[in-house]
């Protein structure tokens, strides 16, 4: 193996690396970050499209209730989105 063939190598790994992992590396941090900001009262969305508000939240898991009144309990993990306050 000759030194071109390494330096290609090492090329194609430092591409590979900032345009698909940095970023994919990005993107969990900031899910992450939203996950353990949510607070009781906020709008959100889950992984599967439910709507609804925050009712309870705990380490582990959030209770929320729908437009019908239903309170429904989800890993937090679940939460994919936080609606912004309707104005």
């Amino acid at each position: 193996m000759n030194i071109q063939s390494l330096i290609l190598i090492v090329l194609m790994f430092v591409i590979f690396y900032f345009l698909l992992i940095r970023p994919q590396q990005k993107r969990q941090k900031q899910v992450r970050q939203m996950q353990s900001n949510l607070k009781k009262g906020d709008s959100i969305v889950t992984i599967g499209g439910l709507h609804g508000k925050v009712h309870a939240i705990d380490e582990a898991s959030v209770v929320l209730t729908t437009d019908d009144g239903s309170k429904l309990t989800f890993d937090r993990n679940a939460i994919r989105d936080v609606k912004p306050l309707e104005a």
